[in-house]
């Protein structure tokens, strides 16, 4: 019991530390700011918000460092490269130092190597600690990540200061302080193999991961509905207040689903009758379940041959799930590329999309409502996160492969992107990102559990970390893109109006981004069509482990019935 109890601390743990590191979320809160300070170009801008998403390349750094140090101080060392990072940018925005902008540029990479430091820690942790509920414990506390923004927001609105620069010193804070709340679950964590991995421990399991779930959707409707009614610093500290607390309250479900388990057990137990004979199953109905049992095992040994032969026979086609993959044949597998293509031209780009929340609002003439747009980016990543878990949820009623839900979530993102090209109203604006949100919150959160059914879980934390490196690529590509574009029309007296504000031009005007958003959905048409190849490929082998699932499971029912 003691075991039990400490892996759901360890996984509330994940989810604070995952809460409070989603700082590059809110770049776009204070990149107006640190772009009129450093009096950069856009383009140079977009190179400081690629930097953030370049340490993703240096993930595997904390995969080695797990090798050699223990896992509570690479979380120290997580948050230290936070707090260097941002402390510095912040200094910067508060004229206390002066730096150029190659040692910003640094900064904001060293920033961008802690979140995956972070991340890596939190994979490594659902990992261990629920190794048969390993997609649900990632999909949940990946979830969390996507609502950093709202938290963040609420946060800086409780300080009552109205400088962008408040988000760099809470990004240097926050997660630094939350990395040493979480090191006492931590430290205390149980060892593997004391944990019970019985069906009842699964079923209950499951039944609190439904709580756990539906107390997220809770705190993600909370936050989303009551960050616009934050307009005093005295209303934002009693609604961060109450994200706190639902922050904490996941501690306390395990605890209840434990207590209720106790007493029907007991309760059960009193109410037994002493010596009965009775006998629920009719003798002729558990001979016919028997023949029916036996003849699924022998059905189940033939499929598995079956598998074993046509596995030999066909070529480069992923015909097992689970299957390990090192890196070498990792990158030989056309599925493999299938896959990184539609993250790359997925979820890469609505992270991308995000960056320029900022300046698409300004130029688009919605400048203050940069913040409530970055919430409902957040909140709606947080909600497509929370779907990521769909397919385990819904696996009795409905099966359906993993890669055929990533197709699903790659729809909205072609369709936002075309709709902003269309219109440039408040309404589109907020309709594109909501869709957008929801999208590439999905497709970050289903990466880990796909890469692991996919390639193996074993080798998940260096085939994921060779997975993202799509991420600083994309950010660098899609962003210069969106820059050229931006500074080329600032320059253009005929398309948009041109302000400027302390020194530097800003566009203004729907042409500011109109053939970014063009092409965006073009080259997310690419991800979709990557995707559906994908799902095409991998459904056998989706539909195969399912089939040899069931058998299993009949299998260990047969041993229940008839030991």
């Amino acid at each position: 019991m003691a075991g039990e109890s400490r892996k759901w601390m360890i996984l509330v743990a994940t989810i604070w530390i995952q809460a409070f590191t989603g700082t590059n979320f809110d770049f776009s809160a204070y990149s107006s700011n640190l772009k009129s300070v450093l009096g950069i170009s856009q383009v140079q801008l977009n190179y400081l918000a690629t930097a953030s998403d370049l340490g993703k390349i240096f993930g595997w750094s904390s995969g080695l460092a797990l090798l050699y140090l223990p896992l509570w101080s690479v979380l120290i060392l997580a948050a230290s490269m936070g707090f260097i990072g941002y402390g510095f940018q912040w200094l910067l925005l508060q004229n206390l130092i002066s730096l150029p902008h190659y040692i910003v540029f640094l900064l904001c990479l060293l920033s961008g190597c802690s979140i995956c430091w972070f991340n890596t820690v939190c994979f490594v942790l659902c990992n261990q600690n629920f190794p048969t509920n390993r997609a649900l414990a990632l999909s949940l506390a990946i979830s969390f990540n996507g609502l950093s923004p709202a938290i963040y927001n609420l946060a800086a609105k409780s300080i009552s200061s109205q400088e962008s620069s408040v988000y760099l010193i809470l990004n240097a804070l926050l997660p630094l302080i939350v990395s040493f709340a979480a090191l006492v679950p931590i430290l205390r964590q149980p060892p593997v193999q004391t944990l019970p991995q019985g069906q009842d421990a699964v079923r209950r399991d499951n039944f609190i991961f439904i709580s756990l779930n539906i107390l997220a959707v809770f705190t993600g409707l909370y936050l989303l509905l009551l960050n616009s009614v934050t307009a005093f610093s005295s209303t934002a500290r009693i609604i961060f207040g109450g994200a706190l607390f639902l922050l904490v309250l996941p501690l306390c479900i395990p605890g209840i689903v434990y207590a209720r388990n106790w007493s029907l057990k007991n309760v059960t137990a009193s109410f037994r009758l002493q010596g009965s004979g009775y006998n629920p199953v009719d003798v002729d109905d558990h001979e016919l379940h028997k023949e029916l049992l036996i003849g699924q095992d022998e059905y189940y040994k033939n499929s598995m041959n079956g598998t074993m032969k046509s596995k030999v026979t066909v070529k480069n086609r992923l015909l097992v799930l689970g299957e390990e993959h090192p890196a070498r044949v990792l990158v030989s597998r056309l599925d493999f590329w299938l896959y990184y293509v539609a993250y790359f031209c997925g979820g890469t780009i609505g992270l991308v999309y995000s960056n320029n929340l900022g300046q698409i609002s300004q130029s688009l003439g919605f400048a203050s409502k940069t913040t409530e747009l970055l919430t409902l980016y957040s909140s709606c990543s947080f909600f497509g996160r929370l779907l990521s878990a769909s397919p385990d949820f819904l696996r009795e009623k409905l099966h359906f492969a993993r890669t055929g839900w990533l197709v699903i979530a790659l729809l909205p993102t072609p369709i936002a992107f075309f709709l902003l090209t269309a219109s440039s109203s408040e309404r589109a604006l907020e309709a594109g990102t909501a869709l957008i949100g929801l999208s590439s919150g999905f497709i970050f959160a289903a990466a880990a559990s796909v890469t692991s059914e996919l390639f193996g879980p074993n080798s998940m934390g260096v085939n994921h970390n060779i997975l993202i490196t799509n991420i600083p690529i994309g950010s660098l590509a899609y962003g210069l893109l969106a820059a050229v574009v931006y500074d080329s029309n600032v320059k253009s007296s005929g398309l948009t109006i041109m302000e400027v504000v302390d020194g530097v031009s800003i566009c203004m005007g729907r042409q500011c981004y109109l053939q970014t958003f063009f092409w965006w959905g073009v080259i997310s048409l690419l991800g979709l069509s990557s995707s559906s190849l994908l799902f095409l490929r991998t459904k056998p082998a989706y539909d195969r482990f399912e089939k040899n699932m069931i058998l299993t499971t009949d299998s260990a029912y047969r041993n229940l019935l008839f030991p």
